[in-house]
C-alpha cells in the first residue's frame, strides 16, 4: 500500500459522503417543491397516510403521574390533553377546535378532540406532503388560515380545518424557502420561530440571532434585515417590516387585545453566571392601535435588563440605539429560559386573570441551580403596563433538581381553559377551573 493511502481513502469517502449529502438535499428540495406545486393547484401526490401518535398506554399513564405534583392555585385542575410528540408552539382553531403543533424537529401535528371531553382522541401528522424544516411556529387567523414559521419559509394553509383529514393539504409559501432570512445566516441555533396575527391581519414573526452575543461584524446586517428582531408581512408574504431589533431569541409573542401593544419573551445571554443577567417580558407600544416601529431592546450591548455584555461593555452604544431603548417590563429568574406566552380573554378562569398575560418557562439548560420549568402569570394595571409576575403551575423539576417536563407554549383553547405544551414529555396539558 502507498504511503498516505488510508488518508486519501478518508478523503475520498468524505468527498463521496458530501457528494451523495449535497444530491439528496437538492432532492429533497426539488421533490417539495414539486408537491408544493402541485398542492397549490389541488393536485394529490400520493403521499403516504398520516402517521398517528397512539393516545393511551403505560406512557400516557406515566404523564399523568407526574401531572398529579403539580402545584396550582386553589380551584384548579391539569390534565393530559394530547400525546404530542417535542411539542413546541400552539395554534388553536377556533370553529372545530382543532389545535395544531408545531416542532424543531420535521412534523407539524393536527390534535383533535372528536367527542369534546377535553381529551385528545386523534394525534396526526399534519400534511406530511409538505417537507417541513424546524416548523416551530404555528399561528392561526381569525378567518381559518394556518401560518407555519420554520426555519427559513413561512408556509400558508388556508382552509386547514377542512383539509386536515388527508396527507394532501392546500398549502403555499407565502415567503419562500431562503427569503425570511438571508440562506448564509441559516442557523441550527435559536431557530425555533414563533409567530402571531396581529390585529392589522399582518403576521409577526420572530427572528432568533444563532449567537450567544452576535459579533459585532453581524450587528448592521442583524438590525436591516430583523435577525434578533420581530419582522412582519402582510398575510401574503409581501411588504416585509422591521418591528423591533435588539432582541436575542425570542420565541413567543403575543397582542394585548385591549390596547393593541405587542408583547414578547426573550431569551438572555449564558455563561454570565447562575443569577445574571435576567430574562425578559417586553413591550411594543402602540398608539390608537398602531405599533411603534423601530423600538430597540438592548441585544447585543445589553445581555438581559441593564446588565452589559462582556463583549460590547467598552463599546459605545449608537445614539440611534439608545435613542430607541426599551426596558423589559418584566425582569424573570436569570436563564429559566421565558418561551410561549397569550393574554387571557376567556370567561372560565376568575376575573383576577383577565387579560393577565400567561408565559412557559422551559427551564435552564446550563445553570448549577436548576430552575424554571413552570407556568407564570403577569398582571397588567390600567394603564397596560405590568403590575406582578407570579407562578402559577409549577412542579416539572423533581426535588434532585431533573426536569419532568419543560413547558413550551401556552394558549387558550376553545372553552377558556389553557394549554401548555412540552417538548421534554411530548405531551399537550389542559389546565381548566373548577372552583366557584
Amino acid at each position: 500500500m502507498k504511503p498516505h493511502s488510508g488518508s486519501l481513502m478518508k478523503r475520498t469517502a468524505m468527498c463521496l459522503a458530501l457528494g451523495l449529502a449535497f444530491a439528496t438535499g437538492a432532492s429533497f428540495a426539488k421533490d417539495d417543491a414539486a408537491n408544493l406545486e402541485k398542492l397549490g393547484a389541488f393536485k394529490r401526490t400520493d403521499t403516504g397516510p398520516m402517521k398517528r401518535i397512539t393516545q393511551e398506554g403505560q406512557y400516557a399513564d406515566n404523564l399523568r403521574k407526574v401531572l398529579q405534583q403539580i402545584k396550582l392555585p386553589e380551584g384548579f385542575k391539569i390534565e393530559l390533553f394530547a400525546v404530542v410528540p417535542d411539542a413546541r408552539s400552539m395554534a388553536v382553531s377556533r370553529n372545530t377546535a382543532a389545535v395544531w403543533v408545531g416542532t424543531r424537529k420535521s412534523t407539524v401535528y393536527s390534535v383533535n378532540d372528536r367527542d369534546m371531553n377535553h381529551v385528545a382522541d386523534t394525534v396526526e401528522e399534519f400534511s406530511p406532503s409538505v417537507k417541513f424544516d424546524i416548523p416551530a411556529g404555528a399561528c392561526y387567523s381569525p378567518d381559518g388560515f394556518l401560518f407555519i414559521a420554520e426555519r427559513n419559509r413561512v408556509m400558508m394553509f388556508p382552509a386547514a380545518e377542512y383539509f386536515m383529514e388527508g396527507s394532501d393539504t392546500v398549502a403555499f409559501a407565502i415567503v419562500k424557502q431562503g427569503a425570511l432570512i438571508p440562506p448564509e445566516e441559516e442557523s441550527y441555533n435559536h431557530t425555533a420561530r414563533s409567530c402571531v396575527i396581529g390585529p392589522d391581519n399582518r403576521i409577526y414573526i420572530t427572528l432568533g440571532q444563532p449567537f450567544n452575543v452576535q459579533p459585532p461584524e453581524k450587528v448592521d446586517l442583524y438590525l436591516k434585515t430583523g435577525i434578533g428582531g420581530i419582522v412582519s408581512f402582510n398575510r401574503d408574504g409581501g411588504d416585509r417590516k422591521v418591528v423591533a431589533t435588539g432582541i436575542r431569541n425570542s420565541s413567543g409573542l403575543a397582542f394585548n387585545p385591549k390596547d393593541k401593544s405587542l408583547w414578547f419573551t426573550d431569551n438572555q445571554v449564558d455563561g454570565m453566571g447562575d443569577e445574571t443577567p435576567p430574562g425578559e417580558l417586553n413591550k411594543i407600544a402602540a398608539t390608537n392601535g398602531a405599533l411603534k416601529m423601530g423600538s430597540w431592546y438592548g441585544a447585543p450591548y445589553y445581555g438581559g435588563g441593564d446588565v452589559r455584555t462582556d463583549e460590547f461593555k467598552g463599546k459605545t452604544i449608537p445614539k440611534e440605539l439608545a435613542d430607541n431603548y426599551v426596558k423589559p417590563q418584566v425582569e424573570m429568574v436569570a436563564h429559566a429560559a421565558d418561551l410561549g406566552m397569550m393574554f387571557y380573554t376567556g370567561k372560565m378562569f376568575p376575573a383576577k386573570y383577565q387579560n393577565a398575560i400567561f408565559s412557559a418557562q422551559h427551564g435552564s439548560w446550563n445553570a448549577v441551580k436548576p430552575r424554571g420549568a413552570r407556568v407564570m402569570v403577569t398582571y397588567l394595571d390600567d394603564k397596560g403596563n405590568a403590575t406582578k409576575t407570579e407562578p402559577f403551575a409549577e412542579g416539572w423539576m423533581n426535588s434532585d433538581g431533573v426536569y419532568l417536563g419543560r413547558p413550551v407554549d401556552v394558549q387558550q383553547y376553545v372553552d377558556g381553559s389553557i394549554l401548555v405544551s412540552d417538548d421534554k414529555a411530548g405531551a399537550v396539558y389542559r389546565i381548566s377551573y373548577q372552583g366557584k
